[in-house]
């Protein structure tokens, strides 16, 4: 019984640096596809968009003149976003940043990166030449 509890105490830490791993990747997937879903929203249906990035609250939101619910992403249990790139000389982490997408227009240059509770981070940034979001991983030192 002690060798089975030494082995299941030594291999928990390890377990949850795994499961936090699989969150950080699923929560930067579904931030590049919000980002998406808001780029293609704006240039098919040839609207104004608004994205609201919320670090106190940890949440992206949509917004449009649609009628209906705004489209919110909250961040799964662990992960934080840590900063909306480049920063302003006024970000704190109270203050909500706000993109608009214009139909026609170039997309914002922006990063939004998150992190975990083990360190790790990543930026999903949108590319202003292409509109796409793309994924990259950060090694902070």
């Amino acid at each position: 019984m002690a060798i089975i509890g030494l082995v299941v105490g030594v291999s928990i830490p390890s377990v949850a640096a795994g499961i936090d791993s699989v969150r950080l990747a699923s929560a930067t997937d579904a931030t590049a596809a919000f980002l998406n879903a808001a780029v293609n929203r704006a240039e098919r249906r040839e609207q104004a968009v608004e994205v609201v990035i919320s670090r106190k609250e940890n949440l992206l939101a949509l917004y449009s003149i649609d009628p209906g619910p705004a489209r919110e992403l909250h961040m799964p249990d662990g992960i934080t976003i840590e900063a909306v790139l480049p920063a302003q000389q006024e970000d704190t982490p109270d203050e909500e940043r706000r993109l608009v997408l214009m139909p026609g227009a170039t997309v914002p240059g922006i990063g939004i990166q998150l992190g975990n509770r083990h360190g790790a981070h990543r930026v999903v940034r949108l590319d202003p030449m292409t509109g796409f979001p793309r994924v990259e991983s950060v090694n902070q030192e």
